[in-house]
């Protein structure tokens, strides 16, 4: 048996993937209707709901289809019984913002419940270091 860890990781990492290919189908899989999302692009009070969550994503794809980049560089997750969290590093960007500034990385953090054996994600926040 697979432990609760390893299928969030898995769970994680098919969403990685789903995001940098422009799979939206993918991108919302395992996430709870009433989703809770705190993202770099505004709105600032974050994003509520399955429908407001799935509307952040079309510009996004839009934005990767420069040729940006999507992809964990270290990722960490916690498990109890029925709640989880998990905090990743991706590389995140286009070439050129990325050779401009190598070592910046997306910070992500996402939160999980067990909802009738299965884990989802309720929250994710997503942030860039400050360049102040």
């Amino acid at each position: 048996m697979v432990d609760d860890a390893t299928q969030i990781r898995t769970l994680i990492e098919r969403w990685a993937q789903a995001v940098h290919a422009g799979d939206l189908d993918g991108v919302l899989a395992d996430h709870a209707e009433d989703i809770v999302m705190f993202d770099v692009p505004p709105p600032n009070d974050g994003v509520r709901g399955i429908g407001p969550y799935r509307e952040t994503w079309p510009p996004f794809f839009t934005w990767q289809r420069k040729g940006a980049s999507f992809e964990i560089v270290s990722l960490e997750v916690t498990a109890g019984d029925d709640v989880a969290f998990a905090y990743a590093l991706l590389r995140c960007g286009t070439p050129q913002e990325l050779h401009e500034d190598p070592e910046n990385r997306l910070r992500l953090t996402v939160g999980l419940h067990k909802e009738r054996g299965r884990w989802v994600v309720v929250h994710e926040h997503h942030s860039f270091p400050s360049k102040d």
